[in-house]
């Protein structure tokens, strides 16, 4: 058996860790094999020229091209905004892509392969037109079709908007699509700013991400893990500026290929990258009452090979807190009196930067291969004073106390990926390895007194924690036919985790810090992730598209202290199967229903065991025999896009056992409440979501979200017999007007209320902005403003908690209201084309929250 005791003051707190140690499977051998395999496989495809191609022969020089076109009314010669226009293979019959065109009744599609097309243009008075045989070559990638006349209706419709908003949120199979780069209105803020707006999901006050209600979710960069979100997702959010924010894809049903974690669904955040022969960039700055952001972004490219780089510095101004907080007993269901309440103020301040750099090459037409290098570090300081007052066994106890803290975050990711394409075929093989690194270190001083003298409490801590990731990925697509195609993959995660925790306590006779044995160590924890996928991807039917897979991981973990015996091992193994199907029930209409099981394991926040005692009377830790929660995802889908209106409609369940939440539980004796991690038991969630959009006189936009659920989360706990259930909801809603000479204007709000938790409600979040924008010179540059509850200087926020015997509340208002400027300019050369070169690798598997402790 395994044990650990964790000292708190004079306590020893015991809990039986439930290890289990286990041999690896044998299905690990499979896994190695593919790994083998697929890796042979892609040496012999490096070797072998490809099918029609002899041996020494030159392949082109690119496999990607560009269409373009204008559409025009036959009868006035007048361009047609507005009008959908569907890429269609004319080999496969499948829809490629899709776009609308803009005021100039202009189109286009910008990386569209080499293949022979169809084009399906439609709109609303007008016949619809198809235009076929249009072929791209490795020597002519580019078509550029002019003046393609539609002819309208041979009867009148009553007056009728359609909307281009299609191009700022789209609808796909798997995932919803928020086009930032569409939204005038963010230069000015942060990734948190953006993702507020993303239909399905909400962001709170200190930048904690949830997707319908559930922060069960992965958080990817340009389709890849990064180590900066090791750490603390807020903070590492408010790293990214904006207008750096090409969209955000919300992945509610992922498919076999990604990992099994993120249990509500995956969130990946694409920048803005773009390629051209010669260079561009643009400088940003962003000043404001509240947070002050620049970048500067360069790319430059000649021929086959290319570049990119960024840096990115914020600072948050300095800002205080009011925060106050209450605790009694319960008896009988009543709330007696309390016997501890705290009044405090805590100043908060914040600097970061961030940068990147890139390259690319295209060996050939059909072999690439890119190379990326990011870092990224910030400080955040909290300081505060706060006096408190405790009625333990008919003694009072007054106090007050200062804290000072200080987190420094240091961290970097270096991915490589190698991509193999094949003519004539969608078939690609693809080679991507990783290494991210991040280092976390806090600094804790605390000094207190108090009406007895053994309240004087004079003591420093340190907690420092290294995460090193390595990733090994391969993934190989292989058509069968036109409508059946296979996904298949290996990969390999390998993480080594520390935490360095000491505690340093002053004493008086000699006048030094002395270390305090009982609450220091050295924590080590290692986990190593091994997988297999494989998908079918089936169309049949003309209508019906199916996608079905499996996904096998396990998971070896091991765990010690430096200076204490405890061990822990423990190995488990996990088949996680998924399913989409969809049914198209018109050109811009289609249903879908999904089915997926997903494991989320514990990151380091829930299992390091290191005390946080900054305040002696509510203590938190972690444990580390957390085991991983298991949900079962079913979801219905309905999407259209008709008429000018976008909809899109979901209902689902969510079902998971081995809920993770943080419990709190009262020692009597001492006075003082502790806060850690456990398997409660189940959590069962059924929702709808609903997001729509409409324009209205060509010019104002509106776009609407709203999500519902209720949650209900019962304990298996024998000490924890509680339950919990109520209904959550959050709604979002902008309106967007586009007025001559450039001028946008943007009203944007947004409410979440309480989130259910086991032993209680978080709090209520909501806001409001206001948002201005003005192109300059001749639209290389804009110049913008935004205000944030204008009318409101802070926000309030209670929460709610209640165990067996005892409840707390507490109570924190912040300041919230904001304005700012944004100015961008872009410069060099602006005809580009946007080069594809994300990394293959995505960890999604470690369910985190926005603070965190090392």
């Amino acid at each position: 058996m395994c044990q650990n005791f964790v000292k708190i003051q004079n306590l020893s707190l015991y809990g039986a860790f439930r290890c289990n140690q286990k041999k690896s499977y044998p299905v690990m051998k499979g896994i190695l094999l593919l790994v083998f395999g697929v890796f042979a496989a892609s040496l012999l495809f490096a070797q072998q020229p490809p099918a029609g191609v002899m041996k020494g022969q030159p392949q082109g020089p690119s496999i990607t091209g560009r269409i373009t076109g204008t559409l025009l009314d036959s009868l006035t010669g007048q361009p047609v905004e507005f009008a959908s226009v569907v890429l269609i293979s004319q080999k496969t019959g499948k829809e490629v892509d899709g776009t609308v065109s803009d005021a100039k009744g202009q189109f286009k599609f910008p990386e569209a392969k080499i293949d022979q097309y169809k084009i399906y243009f439609s709109f609303l008075g007008y016949d619809e037109k198809f235009l076929q045989d249009i072929q791209l070559t490795p020597e002519k990638p580019d078509a550029r079709l002019d003046n393609i006349l539609l002819v309208p209706s041979s009867f009148i419709l009553e007056e009728v908007t359609v909307t281009g908003e299609a191009s700022v949120v789209e609808n796909k199979i798997d995932r919803i699509v928020y086009n930032a780069d569409k939204d005038v209105t963010l230069g000015s803020g942060d990734a948190t700013d953006v993702l507020r707006k993303v239909p399905l999901l909400s962001v709170d006050l200190d930048g904690n991400v949830s997707l319908r209600g559930s922060t069960n979710i992965q958080i990817l960069i340009n389709g890849k893990p990064s180590g900066m979100f090791s750490s603390n997702v807020a903070d590492a959010l408010k790293m990214f500026p904006a207008d750096q924010i090409k969209s955000v894809e919300v992945i509610t049903s992922p498919s076999a290929k990604y990992d099994g974690e993120g249990t509500a669904g995956i969130i990946n955040i694409i920048t803005q990258k773009k390629q051209v022969d010669g260079y561009t960039g643009s400088l940003n700055v962003a000043p404001g009452n509240r947070q002050n952001n620049t970048s500067l972004n360069i790319n430059a490219a000649k021929g086959r090979f290319g570049v990119n780089g960024g840096a990115f510095a914020m600072y948050s101004s300095p800002r205080d807190g009011v925060n106050k907080f209450e605790r009694g007993t319960l008896e009988g269901g009543q709330k007696l009196p309390p016997t501890f309440t705290q009044n405090g103020i805590t100043n908060t301040s914040r600097v970061g930067y961030r940068g990147n750099f890139g390259a690319f090459y295209d060996i050939n037409a059909y072999n690439a291969i890119n190379s990326t290098i990011s870092f990224h570090g910030h400080s955040f300081d909290r300081d505060g004073t706060t006096d408190a007052y405790l009625l333990q066994s008919g003694i009072e106890e007054i106090t007050s106390r200062q804290n000072v803290n200080n987190t420094a975050d240091l961290g970097y990711d270096w991915n490589t990926d190698y991509r193999r394409t094949f003519p004539n075929s969608e078939r690609e093989f693809s080679l991507g390895v990783q290494v991210s690194g991040n280092l976390n270190n806090t600094d804790s001083k605390l000094m207190q007194t108090g009406n007895f003298d053994y309240l004087g409490i004079d003591e420093k801590s340190k907690n420092d924690g290294t995460n090193l990731e390595t990733t090994l990925q391969a993934d190989y697509v292989h058509p069968f036919s036109k409508n059946v195609k296979l996904e298949t993959g290996a990969k390999t995660i390998l993480r080594t985790i520390d935490s360095n925790f000491n505690y340093d306590t002053l004493s008086v006779q000699q006048d030094v810090y002395l270390r305090d044995a009982s609450r220091s160590d050295e924590f080590n924890y290692r986990q190593n992730v091994y997988a297999g996928y494989a998908s079918m991807n089936v169309s049949f039917a003309e209508r019906y598209g199916l996608i079905a897979g499996v996904r096998y991981e396990q998971t070896a973990i091991t765990g010690d202290y430096k200076f204490d015996a405890t061990e822990f091992a423990s190995d488990y193994a996990n088949w996680l199967p998924s399913i989409i199907l969809s049914r198209k029930l018109s050109q811009f209409s289609s249903l879908r229903a999904s089915y997926n099981e997903r494991i989320q394991r514990p990151s380091l926040q829930y299992i390091n065991p290191y005390v946080d005692q900054q305040d002696r009377n509510n203590i938190s830790f972690g444990n580390p025999a957390v085991k991983p929660e298991i949900t079962h995802n079913f979801e219905l889908g309905y999407n259209t896009f008709v008429k000018g209106i976008v909809l899109n409609a979901s209902l689902y369940f969510r079902h998971t056992a081995d809920v993770i939440e943080d419990i709190v539980k009262v020692d009597e004796t001492e006075g003082f409440s502790y806060k850690t991690y456990d398997n409660v038991g189940v959590d069962n969630s059924i929702g709808l979501s609903l997001f729509g959009s409409v324009t209205l006189a060509k010019i104002w936009q509106i776009r609407g979200n709203f999500d519902a659920r209720r949650a209900s989360l019962k304990s298996n706990l024998p000490d924890l017999t509680q339950q919990n259930t109520g209904y959550e909801y959050n709604s979002h809603l902008s309106s967007t007007v586009s007025l001559p000479a450039g001028l946008r204007v943007e009203l944007f709000g947004m409410f979440r209320n309480p989130r259910v938790t086991l032993q209680g409600t978080q709090a209520t979040f909501w806001m409001y902005s206001l948002g201005l924008q003005k192109d300059l010179f001749n639209k290389r540059g804009s110049v913008g403003l935004r205000m944030v509850n204008l009318f409101n200087r802070a926000l309030h926020f209670d929460s709610e908690l209640q165990g067996l015997d005892f409840y707390q509340n507490s109570y924190f208002e912040y300041p919230f209201r904001s304005y700012g400027l944004s100015f961008n300019y872009r410069f060099g050369k602006l005809d580009f084309k946007t080069k594809e070169a994300k990394s293959k690798v995505k960890n999604d598997d470690q369910k985190s929250e926005g603070e965190q402790n090392f």
